[in-house]
């Protein structure tokens, strides 16, 4: 599998290019052989049910999760030499929010790999932060304590944190989880913004009302890669049901697959 596209006729490295990817827990695949392509400038969402793999897949393709077997390329290279052009932002849920720091600090840890072990952080750091805080209308809470904040302004500071690393490819896992839809809302405008500058989105997304809203591209998962590509040609009713494993209605389907936009739902 060529992780290489070719776009204007010229050939250009996918941001994220797996290739054979099984893991295992317990003796037990939860992803098992995946072959994906993340195409470039792309806001793609991984789609599946619940004990698909979505997030492990992710979390293997970054490092954090141990790989039975597969290659991960970068923009053509191994992970660990194009780590600095790639942002995460984790499940909310898997952050202690107990961690006795600021919003501001939070924001800035995203520029630590740009500073020496012996480096502090200072003003134009401090400066970049609250710029990236500003986008995600968040800045008039810099000071706040990251624990005293809602979960959607917990999610909006870890999208912040992500904008200060400049990433071409930044990596979302759950971004919508459990936020209102104002914050939902803020956030998609900001993955839109990056996606016209030419950056590359990939998100764990689980609201498949909103797929065709937000999103150009998709896989479907479910340990397996049930299919891949433009939203347009991927996301259909015999797909869908695949994916699910028949639990899909016919009545919600028709719901799914109806050409009217949808605002986001309050959450």
């Amino acid at each position: 599998m060529n992780d290489a596209l070719h776009l204007s006729g010229e050939v250009v490295a996918s941001p994220l290019a797996i290739h054979g990817l099984t893991v295992s827990y317990d003796h037990r695949p939860v992803v098992h052989s995946v072959d994906f392509i993340t195409p470039p400038g792309s806001m793609t969402a991984i789609v599946g049910p619940n004990g698909a793999g979505k997030s492990t897949l992710l979390k293997a393709a970054l490092g954090i999760t141990r790989r039975l077997t597969g290659d991960i390329r970068v923009f053509g290279e191994p992970y660990d030499g194009r780590s600095r052009r790639v942002a995460y932002v984790p499940q909310r849920s898997s952050v202690d929010w107990d961690f006795p720091a600021t919003v501001i600090d939070v924001v800035t840890m995203g520029l630590f790999r740009d500073l020496r072990w012996w480096q502090l952080t200072r003003r134009h750091h401090r400066d970049k932060a609250m710029e990236s805080l500003g986008r995600v209308g968040m800045e008039a809470l810099a000071r706040r304590q990251i624990g005293e904040l809602s979960g959607g302004q917990q999610q909006r500071v870890f999208l912040a944190r992500a904008l200060t690393q400049e990433a071409d490819l930044t990596i979302l896992d759950e971004p919508f989880a459990g936020v209102d839809a104002a914050t939902e809302k803020a956030i998609v405008e900001v993955l839109k913004t990056l996606r016209r500058q030419g950056k590359t989105l990939l998100c764990v997304h689980h609201d498949l009302a909103t797929v065709r809203d937000y999103f150009d591209h998709l896989l479907l998962l479910n340990v397996h890669r049930i299919a891949a590509g433009p939203v347009s040609t991927t996301f259909t009713a015999q797909n869908l049901q695949e994916t699910y494993g028949g639990r899909l209605g016919d009545v919600q389907l028709l719901r799914l697959l109806d050409e009217a936009p949808r605002e986001p739902r309050e959450c």
